[in-house]
């Protein structure tokens, strides 16, 4: 008797774990961790990527930050950093209500026969996160072709310093007029002959700024593909919730049809109860 409880409870736990993991909206949880990693990877190594910036430009190209409340290059990362902030704290919720959303999603087309009602309410939620990943989307794509830009730039400086002994001969200036990061008026450029040009390309500093770009840029990326493999799990969703509203609906008059069917009969056999008696 007590192996026989035994059996029943290891049943009766395994039944629930199998409940359990049935429910959970395996796509949402992918492209949720996606996004997770994506945001991470661009506002860790963007933030720190901005940082080492700064040090270039202050230590190796000899620009100063403005006294007054100037918008120059220094104002703008300080900006891009804030920015940065608020995209990690905006999409963490983001994609904690788009995994909820999954969760709800699930369960009524898992229960669609039950208790579970899908509501109007629900499918203008689910048509309203599909708009706004939508737009998020496209917002990802702009920040990853903006974040291509340092790239490029850092790229051609790095590619510079690992080639110095073919540009000995010449002498190769990078004027950051060209990059609109100063004035027309500032010359603020580092040539390949200089003394500032040397040492930046033996310090760690360009190096690893150049790498975190790089990985902001991946970052970027990962939260794009996320923002896509969100859009198709939501556009299956809301196409199986329409689906099953539909088919609630014939439910519901498929019985309120047996109903009067079933009233109408009633009443004959009473009439004819009264008739022959």
């Amino acid at each position: 008797q007590l192996q026989g409880v035994r059996r029943k409870q290891t049943q009766w736990c395994s039944e629930c774990c199998l409940k359990c993991l049935s429910g959970i909206p395996y796509a949402s949880l992918i492209a949720t961790i996606l996004l997770y990693a994506g945001v991470a990877l661009f506002c860790g190594c963007g933030h720190e990527a901005l940082s080492g910036t700064v040090t270039i430009l202050q230590t190796y190209f000899d620009v100063v930050r403005s006294p007054v409340d100037a918008l120059d290059v220094f104002t703008m990362i300080d900006i891009f950093k804030y920015v940065i902030y608020g995209v990690a704290a905006a999409f963490f919720v983001y994609g904690i209500l788009l995994m909820v959303e999954g969760f709800f999603t699930t369960g009524a087309i898992r229960v669609l026969y039950g208790d579970f009602k899908i509501t109007t309410c629900g499918r203008c939620v689910s048509a309203w996160f599909i708009m706004l990943t939508y737009i998020f989307m496209l917002a990802w794509l702009g920040v990853t072709a903006f974040t291509s830009l340092p790239v490029f730039m850092y790229f051609n400086i790095w590619n510079t310093c690992q080639n110095t002994t073919l540009v000995e001969s010449s002498n190769v200036c990078f004027d950051l007029r060209q990059y609109g990061i100063v004035s027309i008026g500032e010359e603020k450029k580092l040539c390949t002959a200089s003394e500032n040009f040397i040492k930046m390309c033996e310090s760690n500093e360009l190096d690893l700024t150049f790498h975190l770009f790089v990985c902001a840029l991946a970052g970027a990326g990962a939260a794009v593909i996320a923002m896509v493999h969100y859009l198709m799990v939501l556009s299956a969703n809301w196409a199986y919730v329409k689906d099953a509203c539909r088919m609630q609906k014939y439910e519901d008059i498929k019985s309120k049809e047996e109903q009067e069917l079933h009233d109408i009969h009633s009443t004959r056999s009473k009439e004819r109860l009264n008739a022959y008696t």
